[in-house]
C-alpha cells in the first residue's frame, strides 16, 4: 500500500527514507535509520519490528542481505511484508512477500533502492529511481522529494494518496531532517510546501543542536538567530520559488 526510496547520499554519507501512501501517517511506521549505520523501510502489512531489530543488526555490522534473511525467517507473516534497506557500506537488499498485492516489487541502483506494493504499475518505482539518479546535483532532501514526485506522476499508489514523509540521518541516531504529511488530499504538494518552510529555521536549528561531534550544540540565542537567518537567506537564494 506504499512506495518508498531508501538511499545513502554519496556526497555527505547521510542516509534517508522517503515514502508515500494512501494511508494515514506513513511517516510514523515505515522509515527507520541511524547515522553512519543505514536506513530501512518496512511496508505492506508493516512489521515495525523489522525497523527496530533491523537497526540493531545494522549497528552490529550485518549486511543488508543478511538482515533481510534474518528478519523474514523469524516472521510467520513474511508473505505479507515488504522491506528494503541500505547498510553501512551502501549495499541494498529487498524482500517482497508473495502475498503482497500487485503491482509490487523493487528496483535498485548504486546506494539506492526503491520498493512498493499495491501500485499503479512497475513504472512507479522505475520513475522514482530514474528521477533520483538523474538529479544527483540536488541537495539530498530535495533529491528524495523529486524522486517521490516522479513516482506520483507515474501513478503512485493505485488506491489514491493520503500521507508521505522524508527522514534523513546525518551522523547521529536521531534524524537530522524529519518532515511529514499525515493526512492531506494532495500530500506531496503539501510536503513540498513544508520542505520549503523547514529550511527557513528548522534545518539550521537542527544543525545547531547537540550532536556526537558537538555535544553542547549552540546555546547562545543571538548566535542561533544569526546562524538561522544567514542559512535561510543563502538557501532561499539557491531555491527561488
Amino acid at each position: 500500500m506504499t512506495w518508498s526510496i531508501v538511499a545513502r547520499d554519496a556526497a555527505t554519507g547521510a542516509y534517508g527514507v522517503a515514502v508515500s501512501t494512501c494511508a494515514f501517517a506513513v511517516g510514523s511506521r515505515v522509515p527507520y535509520g541511524c547515522g553512519r549505520v543505514g536506513a530501512i523501510a518496512t511496508q505492506a502489512f508493516v512489521n515495525p519490528l523489522y525497523g527496530v531489530d533491523g537497526l540493531r543488526l545494522l549497528q552490529e555490522g550485518r549486511s543488508a542481505v543478511e538482515i533481510i534473511a534474518s528478519l523474514t525467517a523469524a516472521d510467520e507473516g513474511r508473505a505479507h511484508r515488504q522491506i528494503h534497506l541500505i547498510d553501512r557500506n551502501g549495499k541494498t537488499a529487498s524482500y517482497t512477500g508473495n502475498a503482497c498485492i500487485e503491482w509490487c516489487g523493487a528496483v535498485d541502483g548504486p546506494q539506492v533502492s526503491v520498493a512498493g506494493n499495491m501500485l499503479a504499475g512497475p513504472e512507479v518505482v522505475q520513475e522514482t529511481l530514474k528521477a533520483y539518479v538523474q538529479n544527483s546535483g540536488l541537495d539530498f532532501d530535495e533529491r528524495l522529494l523529486v524522486a517521490l514526485e516522479a513516482g506520483e506522476k507515474a501513478g503512485g499508489d493505485k488506491r489514491g494518496r493520503q500521507s508521505c514523509a522524508i527522514r534523513i540521518w546525518a551522523d547521529d541516531p536521531v534524524p537530522s531532517f524529519d518532515i511529514r504529511v499525515d493526512d492531506h488530499a494532495d500530500p506531496l504538494a503539501e510536503l513540498r510546501r513544508i520542505w520549503r518552510v523547514a529550511h527557513q529555521r528548522y534545518v539550521p536549528f537542527q544543525k545547531a543542536s547537540p550532536s556526537r561531534t558537538r555535544p553542547a550544540g549552540v546555546t547562545d540565542r543571538a548566535e542561533l538567530d544569526r546562524l538561522c537567518s544567514e542559512y535561510a537567506a543563502a538557501w532561499n537564494e539557491r531555491h527561488p520559488e
